[in-house]
């Protein structure tokens, strides 16, 4: 039984497992956080708020986490400060493309 650990299985099982959730959580708080920016923190009347809480609830985000996205929308909390962009440019065959998207730096867009 030389260099077969149990630990050893699952230590890497489970850091595959930690990264994905890590990456779905960021995404996930970063639709909250916009949404907040959007329509405001109550899910009551924000519904981009409502749906995007349902789906890190289906996903199992924790809700500290959850509230925690919620705050750095209001600015309640530090960070980055995300801002809304708009891109046009001209596609294959000169079709004109028109790309909304968020970010936290206009030299760098996700």
């Amino acid at each position: 039984m030389s260099g077969h650990s149990k630990w050893h299985n699952i230590k890497h099982t489970k850091g595959k497992k930690d990264k994905q959730r890590s990456k779905l959580f960021g995404k996930l708080s970063s639709q909250i956080s916009n949404a907040v920016k959007k329509g405001g923190a109550d899910p009551d009347k924000n519904n981009d708020l409502q749906f995007a809480i349902e789906k890190a609830k289906e996903n199992n985000m924790p809700k500290d986490t959850i509230q925690r996205a919620i705050k750095r929308g209001t600015g309640e909390l530090g960070g980055k400060k995300s801002m809304q962009v708009i891109y046009e440019g001209f596609g294959p065959g000169d079709v004109g493309v028109v790309i909304e998207t968020v970010t936290d730096n206009k030299n760098r867009t996700r």
